[in-house]
């Protein structure tokens, strides 16, 4: 069991777990502890109990959870936080035993997610999240007390607060699933209108707290938040750079983390949406992550990228905060991942060689021409710059105009008639 002096300003928590034998309690927690941090609680002691499985109704064993009895109360915290997700019955056992606060890891999640909402389809998002997490867990506060009385909206006389409350929540679960179909049916369409522009579009993704937001704004001169917090981004933020006259679009996602809660995967349509509809996933890695953290990191990645369907998509790693790191690490780096570039979005190191690269991936998406639009078909040109064509040179000439430009291969037919040898 462990022990530190609380932070007065914060609110405490303590830490409890089961785990494998053999697993480093430490290590394991280290990723709970910081959840537990950016939700503004601090982590004042820990308990671990090792075995095989959880404890099917009390979580923990029974002697195990007698003396989280006694530590909890020693400690003078105000919420326990377990390194699991409970179900309804563990939780009301560990609620009822030490007469406090239980808050699971999935819990703990949902609640960063709500600090960090800022887009209405986003805080839409977490609260059908956190409904369908707590409506198996409504507890009948008010089963003592029954609603006499009838007439429209009520299910008769006799009806629990209980059952008032699921069938308020499931009512709202359906009307928050519906805004949030319209909302995707919207964004469909601005997707449609960039893939109508040619415009190819690259999605970042990986662990949290990687550098995402930084190397988005380093790329794009955006101005995403990078505050150095678990989940500081939630919404999905596309913004676009410009490479030898071609324009590229680039999508900062949600972070991902170990166990990322069903409810999430699941309710985050928004961000991971966007991965879905991607040309190219850049795999951000964090280059001061020690080997253990980067291969447990980098799995993480892979299976929410595996849950959400997009393991087949085209993806390039690229290894950020070089700059933090000395020449030997650098080199294990680029043993690790050969053809992953090292890249600083705080220092801009690299970042040219980045664009560069996402350019060679679609190079072969266009073909150099020549065309000649009459000026009687002047909305022809129109039409080649809505496209985002590279205009490489133009020529007015009395009839018409001579342009030389890159045209995405797929509109080479319907240009066919303009072209000159």
């Amino acid at each position: 069991m462990i022990q530190r002096q609380p932070n007065s300003t914060l609110e405490r928590g303590f830490i409890a777990a089961v785990l494998a034998q053999g697993v480093d309690s430490e290590d394991e927690l280290d990723e709970l502890r910081e959840l537990a941090r950016t939700a503004q609680v601090e982590p004042i002691g820990a308990l671990v109990q090792h075995r095989m499985r959880p404890e099917q109704r009390t979580y923990f064993g029974k002697g195990k959870l007698e003396e989280l009895k006694r530590a909890y109360r020693g400690s003078g915290a105000e919420v326990l936080l377990v390194d699991d997700e409970l179900d309804p019955a563990q939780q009301r056992t560990l609620e009822d035993t030490l007469q406090a606060r239980v808050v699971d890891r999935t819990q703990l999640i949902l609640d960063i997610f709500a600090q960090h909402a800022v887009s209405a389809e986003g805080k839409l998002q977490v609260e059908l999240a956190q409904l369908e997490y707590n409506l198996p867990r409504m507890r009948g506060m008010w089963q003592h007390l029954e609603r006499l009385g009838g007439g429209v909206g009520t299910r008769g006389p006799g009806e629990s607060q209980l059952e008032s409350d699921r069938r308020i929540a499931r009512r709202r679960i359906t009307l928050l699933r519906r805004r949030l179909k319209e909302l995707s049916k919207q964004r469909e369409v601005r997707r449609k209108e960039r893939r109508r522009a040619e415009a190819p579009t690259v999605a970042l993704a990986g662990y949290t707290n990687v550098g995402k937001s930084t190397l988005l704004n380093a790329l794009t001169d955006a101005t995403v938040s990078v505050n150095d917090r678990l989940f500081e981004t939630l919404d999905p933020t596309t913004r676009a750079f410009d490479h030898d006259g071609r324009t590229y679009l680039v999508t900062d996602t949600v972070g991902f983390i170990r166990r990322l809660p069903t409810q999430l995967v699941e309710g985050f349509a928004a961000t991971l949406e966007e991965t879905l509809v991607a040309d190219l996933v850049l795999h951000v890695v964090d280059a001061t992550a020690d080997a253990e953290r980067l291969d447990e990191q980098s799995k993480a990645v892979k299976t929410v990228l595996d849950e959400i369907g997009a393991a087949d998509l085209p993806l390039e790693v690229v290894i950020n905060k070089v700059d933090a790191v000395d020449a030997a690490r650098r080199q294990s780096l680029s043993n690790r991942f050969p053809e992953a570039l090292q890249v600083s979005a705080k220092t801009g190191e690299g970042l040219d060689a980045l664009r560069e690269r996402i350019a060679e991936r679609f190079a072969d998406r266009f073909e150099a021409v020549r065309l000649f639009l009459p000026y009687e078909d002047g909305g022809k040109l129109a039409e080649l710059y809505s496209l985002g064509a590279p205009i490489e040179e133009r020529e007015d000439q009395a009839d018409g105009v001579l342009v030389r430009a890159r045209l995405p291969r797929r509109e080479l037919r319907r240009f066919a008639r303009y072209l000159v040898a």
